[in-house]
């Protein structure tokens, strides 16, 4: 899953991650709400969760720090199959202490996704 508010950032990270072939399927939400709408309405079906969400830190409205606050009031069983990966255009050494923070947060990414960073971590995954 893609959560970003660049319409051009989704657009080239899905092609990115569709020419890796490492996932069956992408999902992309232009919004943290239109992710949590997203997730809500899988709240009895696990199997459809994303493995891997990829997380833009600066959004308007919900900011992907938000999000996360939204994020761990999720039920366990859920926080164990979807891992995040945050991803921001500037790492600046706050963004970076409150991902490392964050219990839910496997790695801070910057943009652009890169191709050998992301089989990286999915490799990691797996």
């Amino acid at each position: 899953m893609l959560i970003d508010d660049n319409i051009i950032d989704l657009k080239i990270n899905s092609k990115l991650i569709e020419l890796t072939g490492m996932f069956s399927e992408i999902i992309a939400c232009k919004s943290g709400q239109e992710a949590l709408h997203y997730f809500s309405s899988l709240a009895n079906q696990a199997d459809k969760l994303p493995t891997l969400i990829l997380l833009d830190i600066q959004m308007p409205e919900m900011d992907g720090f938000e999000f996360l606050e939204h994020y761990k009031k999720f039920p366990s069983a859920f926080k164990e199959k979807c891992a995040i990966a945050m991803l921001s255009s500037t790492l600046d050494f706050g963004d970076i202490q409150r991902a490392e923070a964050n219990p839910h947060v496997i790695k801070l990414m910057k943009k652009p996704l890169q191709l050998a960073e992301l089989k990286k971590l999915a490799g990691d995954r797996s």
